[in-house]
């Protein structure tokens, strides 16, 4: 397909050639169309965004320049139908975009995010955030990222001047407060400190910190917004603070902390946004949680947060469009309209979950649509190491786009095409990850977040501590549904193109592991305490060193994609997961082996008692189990503490 542009294009021509590949087109650069050329006059106006094909001209009306590349992507996929079409949408969002974790241990290097953005330029996304705790450049501390794959100057202006071909603006998104456990580690970080993650507040030395910080973050981008963080400071005023000063009310802490703040943004010409979670737990008169209906503002208590800053309402894990529509009103109350954050549930397994995300998704932008907030994106959290691969936000991104220009609920099979157009992948294909963790045993969408996916990967032959939670029908249950499912996962791979072959590649080989690791703890236990010597010398001489090896190639799989969408740091976290499979399956091996040789005369490790994971949550009709943290999946003893 070869179009042809009449109007003022000239400014979206860069953009639109790096979009030719993904759409398929050609771009006619002469004065007048060729005879095969398709013909669209492009006008800006105020309004909807129009794309029309009257048999013989076509027409993209926009307002703001990602509505452009919006339309295009819509009237090349209404085209390649046939017939005449009149399509209109009306932006329903002023800013709608992603959250990209980059300090999780994978930061994206920029050939993945320029995938990422021309994709977000089809679906009509104009905003990115990448969290970067400690993962930028700060010229004035040399351990601020160090080892981490920061990015520098150079690099975040790259990614701004890409993203700023398509109208897509980039936000640094920082921490100002908390979650700075990484920076603050360093012997140099020392008088930086109030608790292992937390700033101290009220300190010179703090401020200079973070006035650092803000520069260096922000100076690259064009944005003169900045996300200043400041969730989850749940150590303020409590550790070294409390020591030097005695205690002090907290919100009175944290006004004066963000008072200070706020005055360094302002110096830098940047208007902020931070979570509001702090706020919420600090204003409680009833010591609820972030999410209790029943909170009371003291109006008094709501005069004395310094203003100047816009709140982010953070909630990925509501499915009833009454509570958010409640929850932002809440939000309202301190003084202006929130933006929205929802989430793309990627974290706390090897896996995405889209049932969940689509089941919280959907009502959340209702709600806000409803509510008349502007301002949305989708936050992709990679706790635990980000062993799930940035690209798989593409589908939940689809799904804010689409919120984004309609006024009600999403129609889901248009969703389905349009995800084909801005992707060129197949979104059957990418669901199939979902099914890495809603597996037999757990109800549809996988709202209780069980994560098979990873405990059955990372969990120990000998000493299972999930092996409990698998006995009776899952026993034969997950072999033959990973080992389905796998065959799935192959299928979408040889479909697949480019980076998307990898992340099929990797979740193929996934699967394969799981059907074949899954429940060998149980097989092994069983053979012992049966006393089948033979069965146990099969397993040991013949069993685990297949799944060694298949293991070894799923770590194979996960390093190429890891490699070809993130910077090689932080792998080295995965290589040592990996490693420690690998060795306690040799160990199994040996130790097997050892006993029915008569070296030993008993595996203690396999006559313990197996008990329950959760004890407080036990496995039900729900879940099979859950556990986000590797430390506690591969081992009951001491893996890091003291």
């Amino acid at each position: 397909m070869q179009i042809f542009f009449s109007g003022d294009v000239d400014r979206f021509l860069p953009g639109i050639r790096e979009l030719r590949q993904l759409l398929d087109v050609e771009i006619s650069d002469g004065g007048s169309p060729t005879p095969d050329a398709v013909t669209i006059q492009v006008e800006q106006a105020a309004g909807e965004l129009t794309v029309s094909w009257d048999g013989s001209a076509g027409l993209i009306r926009y307002a703001e320049p990602i509505h452009f590349f919006r339309a295009l992507g819509r009237f090349v996929e209404a085209y390649r139908k046939g017939g005449t079409f009149h399509m209109a949408e009306r932006p329903q969002f002023t800013y709608n975009g992603a959250m990209i974790d980059a300090s999780r241990n994978a930061v994206p290097h920029l050939v993945m995010l320029e995938e990422l953005l021309r994709s977000m330029a089809l679906m009509g996304l104009n905003g990115i955030m990448l969290y970067t705790e400690d993962t930028y450049e700060v010229p004035e501390r040399p351990y601020f990222g160090y080892m981490r794959g920061r990015y520098t100057a150079d690099e975040l202006r790259a990614i701004d001047d890409y993203a700023a071909q398509f109208g897509i603006e980039v936000v640094p998104c920082i921490q100002t407060l908390g979650h700075l456990a990484q920076a603050l580690k360093w012997d140099e970080a020392e008088e930086l400190r109030d608790t292992e993650d937390v700033l101290l507040a009220g300190s010179e030395a703090t401020y200079r910190f973070i006035e650092d910080m803000i520069a260096a973050a922000s100076k690259p981008l064009r944005s003169n917004r900045i996300h200043i963080g400041m969730d989850e400071a749940f150590g303020l005023g409590l550790g070294r603070y409390l020591f030097k000063h005695g205690f002090r009310e907290r919100f009175d802490i944290m006004n004066d902390h963000l008072r200070r703040v706020l005055e360094i943004t302002e110096k830098h010409g940047l208007k902020p946004m931070m979570w509001s979670d702090m706020y919420f737990h600090l204003l409680m008169n009833n010591g609820g949680h972030y999410y209790d209906l029943d909170l009371e503002f003291s109006s008094d208590a709501v005069a004395r947060i310094p203003k100047g800053v816009q709140f982010v309402y953070w909630d990925y894990y509501h499915d009833d469009q009454k509570f958010y529509e409640n929850f932002l009103d809440k939000h309202r109350a301190l003084g202006s309209d929130p933006v929205f954050a929802g989430g793309v549930w990627l974290w706390g397994s090897m896996s995405p979950n889209y049932g969940k995300t689509w089941q919280n998704t959907n009502p959340a932008l209702l709600a806000c649509k409803a509510k008349g907030i502007r301002e949305v994106f989708a936050t992709a959290w990679g706790d635990n190491g980000q062993e799930t691969n940035h690209l798989t936000i593409l589908p939940g991104l689809q799904l804010f786009a689409e919120h984004g220009y309609t006024d009600g609920e999403v129609d889901e099979a248009a969703l389905t095409e349009r995800f084909r157009l801005c992707t060129g992948q197949c979104l059957d294909d990418y669901w199939q990850l979902t099914y890495l963790d809603e597996t037999p045993g757990v109800t549809k969408n996988n709202m209780h977040s069980s994560n098979a996916s990873k405990f059955l990967l990372w969990q120990d032959t000998l000493i299972g501590l999930f092996d409990k939670d698998l006995e009776g029908g899952l026993e034969t249950e997950l072999p033959a549904h990973y080992a389905k499912l796998a065959e799935r996962l192959a299928a979408a791979e040889s479909q697949a193109a480019g980076t998307h072959k990898l992340v099929f590649g990797f979740y193929a080989k996934l699967a394969e592991t799981l059907a074949m690791k899954g429940t060998l703890g149980l097989q092994v236990t069983a053979a012992y305490r049966a006393q089948e010597n033979e069965m146990l010398r099969q397993l040991a001489e013949t069993v685990i060193p297949r799944v060694r090896a298949q293991v070894d190639r799923t770590r194979k799989a996960h390093r190429a994609l890891w490699m070809a969408t993130s910077k090689p740091f932080g792998w080295e976290v995965l290589d040592i997961r990996y490693g420690g499979v690998l060795a306690r399956l040799q160990s199994a091996e040996d130790r097997l082996l050892d006993y029915v040789e008569g070296r030993v005369d008993r595996l203690e490790e396999l006559e313990a008692e197996r008990l329950p994971f959760n004890a407080n949550d036990p496995v039900g009709e729900h879940r099979v189990s859950h556990s986000p943290f590797f430390h506690r999946i591969a081992t009951g003893a001491v893996l890091s503490a003291i």
